[in-house]
């Protein structure tokens, strides 16, 4: 499978990209983005397409939970029955999935996600689990990994008790989590915290600037 010639193919976990490409086109421009419920991972995927100049397109995920008020299937996520996710997963189309919080409720990235960006030579943002982050890593060791946290644990619980969605045995459950995912931070190639989202934005696309010049320079 290729993208306007650029010989990217995605096949069993990795992309293959032909040597004849310039090696800045050739370059895996994956950016994964995690953090506890509550750190503010859609705020801050939401105002970064918004507002950045980079080539940035946010992978959206494939879930089996029904979908949140106002949220829209194909933009929010692909929101599949869980037999039409077993499906797809059977046939590898997945590049990680994940059952969440414990929920029953599957999550997961799509290849054609992923390889529909690189094909175009933008970065493919990924908001996903320290689990679905480290699939990532093993399968495209370039790839940019960010996670994202606040001042403490009692500022992820008032977040979560603020948005009404959640039962407290929901909450109690997603704490449970946090608290294990904090400890997984060090994994990652930048820790940023996010107590102000224009500086937590701004750190991101910082961060991005600079791995795009190491490629444009080749030196990664």
């Amino acid at each position: 499978m290729s993208n306007d010639g650029l010989g990217v193919a995605i096949r069993r976990g990795r992309l293959r990209v032909e040597n004849s490409v310039p090696a800045p086109e050739r370059a895996i421009r994956i950016l994964v983005l995690s953090g506890p419920s509550g750190s503010g991972k859609s705020t801050v995927v939401n105002r970064l397409i918004q507002t950045t100049t980079l080539p940035i397109e946010k992978a959206v995920s494939a879930t089996t939970r029904p979908p949140r008020p106002h949220e829209q299937n194909g933009v929010d996520y692909h929101f599949l029955s869980p037999e039409e996710f077993e499906t797809k997963q059977a046939a590898g189309e997945f590049l990680e999935t994940a059952e969440v919080h414990r929920t029953g409720h599957w999550y997961g990235t799509l290849r054609s996600e992923v390889e529909r960006a690189i094909g175009q030579r933008r970065w493919s943002l990924l908001e996903i689990d320290v689990d679905g982050a480290a699939e990532v890593r093993r399968a495209f060791p370039g790839s940019l990994l960010i996670f994202l946290k606040t001042k403490s644990l009692e500022e992820y619980e008032s977040r979560l008790r603020g948005r009404g969605t959640e039962s407290a045995e929901v909450i109690a459950r997603r704490m449970q989590t946090a608290a294990a995912e904090l400890t997984r931070a060090a994994d990652y190639d930048f820790q940023v915290n996010n107590d102000d989202l224009d500086r937590a934005v701004g750190e991101i696309v910082g961060i991005v600037e600079e791995r795009e010049a190491q490629i444009d320079a080749g030196s990664v």
